[in-house]
């Protein structure tokens, strides 16, 4: 056999297979996904009438209405008012808070449906951290098959 016609019979032979078959991606995450929710940061549109999609990806944030400047407090994120499920091929991969614009934490989750997507952050917050006698907590998370989501919450300085 010559090189031209085995680089034609490789060619066309890998051609028929690509076709023929769906590709590993494909059958492993048979769900569709929506590319759209993959351009922007999601968030709850109407918090009066959340769609099960955000009610089940909006990270939830559940803290003290107001906190004293100094004074450690939990805050606990969890992923949707009904928490997230985890499974090989739908996970979320981390939840992070935030203080204003300040990276507070971040927590990385496996994909194997192990854990809950739901964590507790302990803050304190000085006093120059509060403007305008506030503070606003910003919970972001990411899942593989919708995207990244953010949700926020106000706290006041008592």
């Amino acid at each position: 056999m010559n090189r031209r016609t085995f680089i034609k019979g490789a060619v066309v032979s890998s051609l028929a297979v690509g076709i023929a078959k769906p590709s590993g991606a494909a059958s492993y995450y048979p769900n569709n996904v929506d590319q759209a929710l993959f351009e922007n940061i999601n968030r709850v549109k109407d918090p009066a009438k959340k769609t099960p999609l955000e009610m089940s990806h909006a990270p939830h944030i559940v803290a003290p209405a107001s906190v004293k400047a100094g004074v450690p407090f939990t805050v606990e994120v969890s992923v949707g008012e009904r928490v997230h499920v985890m499974s090989p091929a739908h996970w979320i991969a981390d939840i992070a808070l935030y203080v204003a614009n300040e990276p507070a934490g971040r927590v990385e989750l496996q994909p194997k449906g192990l854990l809950e997507p739901k964590v507790q952050f302990n803050v304190t917050l000085p006093a120059d951290a509060f403007v305008a006698g506030k503070v606003t907590l910003v919970a972001t998370q990411h899942c593989n098959l919708h995207g990244y989501w953010e949700s926020r919450r106000d706290i006041q300085l008592a």
